[in-house]
Formats: C-alpha cells, structure tokens, sequence
C-alpha cells in the first residue's frame, strides 16, 4: 500500500484526537495488518496489535488513494473504547 496517496476523514481525525492514535499506528495498521476483513459499503477493516492496543482502522480505497473512516481502539471483549 503507498502511504502517500493516504487521506483522512474529519470523523478519523476526531476519533484519533479523542483517542490518542497517532498518524504513525494508522500507517502501520494499513502497511502491515495483523487482520483485514470487508466492512460494509465496500469499507474494509484493518486490525493491527499495536503493543497492548487492538487498533481497528476502516478506510476505503477509490481511485489510487486511501480514505481513512474511521479510527477505534478496541477492547479486550471486542468492543469499541471510548476515551474521554
């Protein structure tokens, strides 16, 4: 994946400030993903371990480049976190 042509949704920005995810653990979520699965609306997730965070990233690609979604650390049981 060229991380060049890598973009960012206002929303995955959100979600990367409210939750302390850095630009560098979404590269390396996208470059070299423990798991990637379809999502919905021709989406797809990217789950990389990231020391003790399971990180989820949801981009799209269209037309040479990625669009990040969305950008969540996940819990223990699967579930989203919210970091407030």
């Amino acid at each position: 994946m060229d991380l060049s042509g890598i973009r960012f949704d206002r929303h995955a920005r959100r979600r990367m400030k409210w939750r302390r995810i850095s630009e560098e653990e979404v590269y390396l979520a996208l470059e070299s993903p423990d798991k990637v699965e379809q999502s919905i609306r021709g989406r797809m997730n990217a789950y990389k371990l990231i020391g003790n965070r399971h990180m989820k990233v949801t981009f799209k690609e269209k037309s040479g480049e990625t669009l990040v979604i969305s950008v969540v650390e996940k819990g223990k049981g699967g579930q989203d976190e919210d970091r407030i």
